[in-house]
């Protein structure tokens, strides 16, 4: 029988992290590992593969805990929407270990092998998303761009939060970080012309928009043809024997 020792894990992922910071990722050998621990090599890979999971071997729990949260969000919500609540429940648990998770993001940046590992697990965690929206009901590529987007979103926030010395939290940069890239593409958007008030008849950015902060300038609004087979004219314009004339003559937005 092997003998019992309390908390092997912990002890080595603690030795392990205090060795990759000292000495760097590459010069710490599993044999390092287990001594600093008081544990045997044996232990050690009863717990781990290989020194580089004692750094990833969380990324199971986290994939598990995000589509969960995707799969328990409310049935009407967007997809985009599901997703970023769950990446925002997450940040918290993340929160909850700042200071650790900062150490460990310390080593990956410093050794390429470990980002390209890192770059792996996260596509996997974006497989394991758009297959849960799939089976939501999202088709695709609807579901496969939400999760996408959904990690680019985490990704760029943690980067944020990392280096952020204010006590602003993890949820918060995910937050923004999403409102950042709808911004971005509803200006895409009104710069095509596509965005439009049903109600108003309004073409181009909506009040409320923050179309400033990416320097945003509405472009002027997309013309139907006047042989349009269907026969439809768009909001805010009017047929005149020359063509679609935007209300008012003017090239641009309808002013309202």
């Amino acid at each position: 029988m092997s003998r019992w020792e309390p908390n092997a894990r912990g002890r080595l992922e603690q030795a392990a992290m205090e060795l990759y910071l000292e000495r760097g990722f590459e010069q710490t050998t599993v044999e390092e590992i287990a001594k600093r621990a008081g544990l045997t090599e044996r232990t050690f890979f009863r717990h781990f593969a290989d020194k580089r999971e004692v750094l990833f071997a969380g990324q199971a729990v986290v994939q598990e805990f995000l589509v969960g949260a995707v799969a328990d969000a409310p049935e009407a919500a967007a997809p985009m929407d599901a997703v970023g609540a769950a990446f925002e429940a997450v940040g918290a648990l993340f929160e909850e270990r700042r200071e650790s998770v900062r150490q460990r993001q310390a080593v990956v940046a410093a050794n390429a092998e470990l980002q390209e590992r890192e770059l792996i697990k996260l596509a996997t965690l974006s497989s394991a998303i758009a297959d849960m929206l799939r089976r939501r009901g999202v088709p695709d590529p609807a579901a496969s761009l939400a999760a996408e987007a959904g990690v680019a979103v985490f990704r760029i926030a943690f980067e944020r939060w990392v280096s952020d010395t204010s006590p602003r939290d993890l949820p918060y940069f995910i937050r923004e970080s999403l409102d950042e890239l709808k911004t971005l593409l509803l200006c895409r958007l009104c710069r095509s012309g596509f965005i439009s008030s049903p109600r108003s008849g309004h073409v181009g950015p909506l009040p409320g928009l923050r179309l400033h902060r990416v320097g945003c300038r509405p472009g002027p609004a997309r013309r139907h043809h006047d042989d349009d087979p269907t026969g439809h004219q768009s909001a805010g314009r009017r047929v005149r024997p020359g063509g679609v004339q935007p209300e008012g003559g003017g090239p641009g937005l309808s002013g309202r």
